[in-house]
């Protein structure tokens, strides 16, 4: 308790600043200032008598953990599974992946504090919990420890930046680690990483974003998106962050020709109009998805303001440009594209993916390149280059359907802390 106090104390000094971000987010983003009482351990739902808790902050969390949701739905019939997430995208996403599914229920989860995670922990009473990444809360995993509440983080990574950050505070971070019951981590390299920090019962298990199938709608809506575009070329820049927007416009303004389209996904749905706006200061000619009319043949930039169409984004797409990865957020998850055969070009910034993504070069699924100009350099000669462009897309197959199986083994470990919990109350 001595050990965390510090930090609590800082919780308690940072909340109303906490608040009034929430609030300030809200104006742009409506869904924030929903469910407000959630995020302070106040639930209006009425608790299942048997819970698995599930925790996926957001969006790519969340579509990470939809195949280990679905395994978790088979293994035990008669429980309901509570994902719990800290921002409207990972909630909507949530939605529209398990869509009329009665047993699968969602709320946020509350801020860090004792008395907030006492009163989620009260209200649901999970037998035991799921953590998805690296999502960790010092006083909600000490609150499970006290409960006898086991809890997995599951599908772990941690980049060297991120455990150096955890580093800096060993005491803080080892009892943290150690009131894990298990971690599955990707990669032999994020076990060390855990492991060093105070983590136990640390194994491999792979990354559970192998195991994400396309939806059974992917054909046919990616056939709708070709129907739409017509014959012309398709570059997708997908899931792309503030600032990213407007260095690739400029260089497919610059570099592609008036037969080549732009399909432009931003990364965050409340960013579509703004990413609109940066399109009509270029002068592209622009259409947006939500319209649901034919693309004319004029227009340079097809805007997609959707949600839950990834998968389709990428079939429908020759070639893709990663978002996150050409600023230094990351990165993005790339084992989508290449699961449906659609050649990949990364940027320098992927080291919240870094074993994907180098993984994915060397299997000769996706190409590596230093700036967002060779980038779309490198996208349209794969246009042009058929042979190339179709030795990657099988590669990429291959090296979305080799890795797989990780969500079998995460939920061998679960089993294991499971027959720990206790009994529904």
């Amino acid at each position: 308790m001595l050990t965390r106090l510090p930090y609590t104390l800082l919780w308690i000094f940072a909340l109303p600043f906490v608040v009034l971000r929430l609030l300030w987010r809200g104006r742009r983003q409506p869904g924030y200032l929903k469910h407000l009482g959630e995020r302070f351990g106040r639930y209006r739902m009425r608790a299942p008598v048997r819970v698995i808790w599930v925790h996926a902050v957001s969006v790519g969390e969340t579509r990470a953990a939809e195949p280990l949701v679905k395994a978790l739905l088979k293994r035990w019939p008669e429980h309901t599974v509570l994902l719990t997430h800290m921002t409207p995208t990972g909630r909507e996403t949530s939605k529209a992946l398990f869509n009329g599914d009665s047993r699968v229920l969602r709320c946020y989860l509350p801020y860090d504090l004792g008395c907030f995670a006492g009163a989620f922990l009260r209200h649901f009473r999970p037998q035991f919990g799921v953590i998805m990444e690296t999502e960790l809360w010092p006083n909600l995993l000490a609150a499970c420890r006290r409960r006898g509440v086991p809890v997995m983080l599951a599908n772990a990574r941690l980049s060297e930046r991120s455990a150096r950050r955890y580093a800096r505070l060993p005491a803080l971070t080892a009892l943290t680690m150690g009131a894990l019951s298990a971690i599955g981590a990707q990669t032999a390299a994020d076990a060390a990483r855990l492991s060093a920090l105070g983590a136990r019962r640390v194994m491999v298990t792979g990354n559970i974003k192998f195991d994400i199938a396309p939806p059974e709608d992917t054909e046919a809506c990616a056939s709708l998106f070709r129907g739409r575009i017509g014959p012309r070329k398709v570059l997708l820049a997908a899931s792309t962050r503030d600032g990213e927007e407007a260095l690739l416009l400029d260089a497919f303004a610059r570099l592609a020709p008036p037969e080549v389209m732009l399909a432009l996904v931003p990364r965050h749905p409340q960013r579509f109009d703004e990413v609109a706006r940066l399109v009509a200061a270029r002068g592209l000619t622009l259409q947006r998805r939500s319209d649901d009319q034919r693309v004319a043949a004029q227009t340079r930039v097809w805007l997609g303001d959707s949600m839950g169409e990834m998968f389709s984004y990428y079939a429908s797409a020759d070639v893709a440009l990663i978002g996150g990865s050409w600023l230094p957020f990351g990165g993005q998850n790339l084992i989508e594209a290449c699961a449906v055969g659609t050649p990949v070009v990364v940027g320098p910034h992927t080291f919240n993916f870094a074993a994907v993504a180098e993984q994915a070069v060397a299997a000769g699924a996706a190409l590596r390149v230093e700036t967002v100009d060779a980038g779309v350099g490198a996208a349209l000669e794969l246009l042009e280059d058929s042979r190339r462009h179709g030795d990657m897309a099988e590669a990429g197959r291959r090296f979305a359907e080799a890795d797989r199986g990780a969500t079998t083994r995460t939920l061998e470990l679960l089993e294991g802390i499971a027959l720990r919990a206790p009994a529904a109350r």
